[in-house]
C-alpha cells in the first residue's frame, strides 16, 4: 500500500496527480510524446502552513488548490494542444476563468434552485417542502449538467482520462505493477473522487439550508453563498471518513450515490490514456521522494516546456543540473531508467 492516498484530476489530453507536497502533470503532446511537469505545493502557499492539516481546514485547502492549481493546469493542458496555433492564456486569463466559473457555479447550483423552489413552493406553509424542492432541483440540475457536457467529444475524452486516473490509483493501492494491462482491470470509479465530494456537498446543503429556515430573500441568498465553505469543510471530512470505513455496509449505502454519478463522469480509457496516467502518478510518487513501484514499463517521457520555453530549452536546463542536488523547482529531473 502507498504511504499516501494519491488523488488526481483529468485534464485536456492528460492527468494531474496530487501527492503529499507536490503535484505532477502528464500530457499527451500533439506529436504523440508524453510530456510531464511537477509543481511544489509546500512553497509559498497555504499548503505549507501547519494549520493546513487541521480537520475542517484541510478540506478548504484542498478545495483551494483544486480550484486554483487545477484550473491553471487545465488551461495549460488546453494551451499545449493549441500551441501550434499560437494560442496562449496568461495569468489574467486564468483568473478570469476562475471568477466566471465561481459565479456560474454558485448561480447555477445554489441560487437558481432557491429561486425555483421559492417560486413553486414558497406559498406552502411547511418550510421543509420548500427545502426539499430546492434540494431536488439542485440534484436534477447537477445530473443534467453532467449528462449534457458528457455528450460533447472533448469532455468525453476528459472523462476517459478521469477513468484512467482512477484505475491507475486503484492499481497502486492494490500493489500491482503500473502497467496498462494491470491498470485496465480496475473500475473507473473511486471512493475518493471529487465527483463523490460534490454529491456529498449537495446532500449536506439540503440539511444546512433547512436549518437556516425561511428568511428574507437577501438572507437566504447570502446563506447559500456564505455556507459553501462550511459545507465543503464538513463534506471533506465525511468523505475521508467514508473512504476509511468503506467496508462498512452502512457507509457503502450512504456513499453509493457518488459511485453512481461517476458512471457519468468517468469512461473507460484507451491504453494510451492509461499510459499518461501512469506517468503522472509515477512523477507524483517521485516528487514525494518515494520509490517507484517495481514492474513498471518506464514509459518514455519528456519534460514539459513552460510558456515561453521550448523543449530544447528544458532539456538543456536539465542537462546542466543532471547529477547535482538542485532545489525543488517547477520542473524536476525525469525518472531514471
Amino acid at each position: 500500500m502507498p504511504r499516501f492516498n494519491y488523488g488526481g484530476q483529468a485534464l485536456i489530453e492528460g492527468v494531474m496527480m496530487r501527492g503529499r507536497d507536490a503535484i505532477a502533470v502528464a500530457l499527451r503532446h500533439p506529436d504523440g510524446r508524453i510530456v510531464w511537469a511537477q509543481e511544489r505545493l509546500d512553497q509559498g502557499t497555504v499548503h505549507g502552513n501547519p494549520a493546513a492539516k487541521w480537520p475542517f481546514v484541510r478540506g478548504l485547502v484542498v478545495l483551494y488548490e483544486t480550484l486554483v492549481v487545477g484550473t491553471r493546469w487545465l488551461v495549460r493542458s488546453a494551451g499545449l494542444q493549441a500551441e501550434d496555433q499560437g494560442v496562449e492564456i496568461g495569468k489574467g486569463g486564468v483568473a478570469l476563468m476562475l471568477g466566471i466559473t465561481a459565479v456560474l457555479g454558485i448561480g447555477l447550483f445554489f441560487i437558481l434552485p432557491l429561486v425555483i423552489a421559492t417560486a413553486t413552493a414558497g406559498n406552502i406553509e411547511n418550510d421543509l417542502v420548500q427545502h426539499f424542492v430546492e434540494g431536488l432541483v439542485r440534484v436534477v440540475i447537477f445530473i443534467a449538467y453532467l449528462v449534457l457536457i458528457s455528450r460533447t467529444p472533448d469532455i468525453h475524452r476528459v472523462f476517459q482520462y478521469h477513468g484512467a486516473e482512477h484505475q491507475t490509483i486503484h492499481a497502486l493501492e492494490a500493489g500491482e505493477p503500473l502497467r496498462p494491462e494491470y491498470v485496465s482491470r480496475h473500475p473507473t470509479a473511486h471512493p475518493r473522487c471529487g465527483t463523490e465530494f460534490l454529491v456529498v456537498v449537495i446532500l449536506l446543503s439540503i440539511l444546512a439550508f433547512s436549518l437556516v429556515g425561511r428568511q428574507t430573500p437577501i438572507v437566504m441568498i447570502a446563506s447559500r453563498i456564505l455556507l459553501i465553505p462550511v459545507i465543503a469543510a464538513v463534506g471533506y471530512e465525511l468523505l475521508k471518513l467514508g473512504a476509511k470505513h468503506r467496508s462498512n455496509p452502512v457507509i457503502k449505502v450512504i456513499m453509493y450515490p457518488g459511485i453512481l454519478v461517476q458512471m457519468i463522469t468517468t469512461k473507460q480509457p484507451t491504453e494510451d490514456m492509461i499510459e499518461v496516467a501512469i506517468v503522472s502518478l509515477e512523477q507524483a510518487i517521485a516528487a514525494d521522494g518515494d520509490p517507484i513501484p517495481e514492474g513498471g514499463l518506464h514509459l518514455p517521457r519528456d519534460p514539459m516546456p513552460l510558456p515561453g520555453e521550448t523543449a530544447k530549452d528544458v532539456r538543456a536546463a536539465h542537462d546542466a543540473v543532471e547529477g547535482e542536488a538542485a532545489a525543488p523547482v517547477s520542473i524536476d529531473p525525469p525518472l531514471p531508467g
